[in-house]
């Protein structure tokens, strides 16, 4: 059985509270919410984030996402599941999350921004950028997965 290393309850102070402030600014952001929680379940799978997957597979069923589109996320390219406009976040995601290998090409970067204004591709960015963090943050204090709940809008 694997252990949490570390408790929420140890986290230094602020730290929660301050990754939170970043999604709050993407989420809050002209993007939707779908493509972002796409975007976040495909890193988490890269990353073999057990726990992110998890909470991003839950929060799409939510938003109504369907199981064929969620089982074949991992294969999305050899779908016709996906619109351009996702396939190119999706590709985005991929590219920058495994950046070291290869960089983030301009075609790629062209594709983005036939879909998105440069602000958007900014805060694109941020969201794959912040997956990241925290899928590396959960991996390594080992939080325990399948506990997610869905926050019910007020």
């Amino acid at each position: 059985m694997i252990m949490e290393r570390i408790f929420f309850k140890d986290l230094p102070q602020g730290m929660f509270e301050k990754l939170m402030a970043v999604e709050g600014l993407v989420n809050g952001a002209s993007l939707d919410f779908q493509l972002l929680e796409m975007a976040r379940l495909r890193v988490s799978q890269i990353n073999g984030c057990a726990y992110c997957i998890d909470m991003h597979y839950k929060e799409l069923r939510h938003a109504g996402e369907t199981e064929l589109r969620l089982s074949s996320l991992s294969v999305w390219e050899e779908t016709d599941y996906y619109t351009v406009r996702e396939q190119a976040v999706l590709a985005f995601a991929e590219q920058l999350t495994l950046v070291s290998e290869k960089g983030v090409s301009d075609e790629l970067f062209e594709q983005l921004a036939q879909h998105f204004d440069k602000q958007e591709i900014a805060l694109l960015t941020l969201a794959i950028a912040q997956i990241n963090t925290w899928t590396r943050l959960m991996r390594t204090f080992r939080f325990t997965p399948g506990k997610y709940r869905v926050q019910q809008a007020a």
